[in-house]
């Protein structure tokens, strides 16, 4: 996977991702394991409510831009929130490459979504994350439109196109920038999401406000492990082609609020902001916030577009 050096005062070592070399943290689970953890020794984190989601998804070594690499990518605890916005779709085709349509929730609006998430147990250790992204068709849709909004809708499954996913890690910039063709930088990310609130803050390039969210969390209601699935494809292109990025999501508590006037939303100085603006929203349709749950991140897949 890569050459190791030996720990330095801040207690990292190096690896070399495909052409690339970042520092983790020494003796985390990506040091340890490279991409292959030991589920026993992870069920043994107190911070993991279990491991049998990952059991039936057995790794596989793939050949990509970073190297050789173990996929699908375990995130074995973490927590989000997805705010979803009403936006004419006008403001959203200027955004989207002309091979991808845009899902329309009525004549003339689609959606648009500002995520923001923590992932405090990974096979690349911890990180935080935030993305703006547009609801888009899938790749392959049929004449069904109403069948594509009503999954999204549910949340059970999404197709999206991401804008902007800047990352507080340099190895989650390597590996999604290089390794997945995502919109990816380093910049300070503090996502805090609790029972009582959910709070994240981006930072700009100078270290003032990107964009800021702040919302009481909404109710949870807890889920059996594997009971609560949702699904989504993000599309890429790089390398010369289009590719579509499969993850799964594995709730273990999470809540709705339709309509929340009480969102703080503060767009600042910054590529987040520039994106929200850019698009337009008109109102905000949708927050759910999951305060527990896993994900499996496959490598991305060559997919027929347009």
């Amino acid at each position: 996977m890569g050459d190791t050096q030996a720990a330095g005062p801040q207690d990292t070592v190096e690896v070399t991702l495909g052409e690339r070399t970042v520092r983790v943290p020494a003796g985390g689970l990506f040091d340890r394991y490279r991409m292959q953890a030991d589920l026993d020794e992870v069920a043994k984190d107190p911070r993991v409510a279990g491991v049998e989601f990952f059991r039936d998804q057995p790794k596989v070594e793939v050949r990509s831009r970073i190297g050789p690499t173990f996929t699908p990518n375990f995130y074995y605890a973490m927590s989000n929130a997805r705010l979803t916005m009403i936006a004419p779709v006008r403001a959203i085709r200027r955004r989207l490459p002309r091979e991808l349509e845009p899902l329309q929730i009525a004549p003339g609006y689609g959606l648009v979504s500002v995520i923001v998430f923590r992932y405090d147990v990974c096979d690349i250790d911890f990180y935080t994350e935030a993305a703006v992204g547009i609801a888009v068709k899938p790749a392959r849709h049929g004449p069904f439109g109403a069948v594509d909004l009503a999954a999204a809708l549910k949340n059970d499954h999404l197709d999206a196109y991401v804008l902007s996913l800047p990352v507080n890690t340099d190895i989650a910039q390597v590996r999604g920038h290089d390794g997945y063709g995502f919109p990816k930088w380093v910049t300070g990310i503090d996502v805090t999401i609790d029972d009582r609130t959910t709070f994240g803050r981006i930072a700009d390039d100078a270290g003032g406000t990107d964009l800021e969210l702040k919302t009481p969390t909404p109710r949870q209601t807890k889920h059996r492990t594997e009971s609560a699935v949702s699904s989504m494809n993000s599309y890429t292109y790089f390398g010369g082609g289009w590719h579509t990025t499969y993850s799964q999501t594995n709730a273990l508590s999470s809540g709705t609020r339709m309509f929340p006037r009480d969102v703080e939303l503060t767009l600042g100085e910054g590529r987040l902001s520039d994106d929200i603006r850019s698009l337009r929203p008109v109102r905000n349709l949708r927050l759910d916030v999951m305060t527990s749950g896993q994900l499996a991140l496959h490598m991305p897949t060559v997919v027929s577009v347009g």
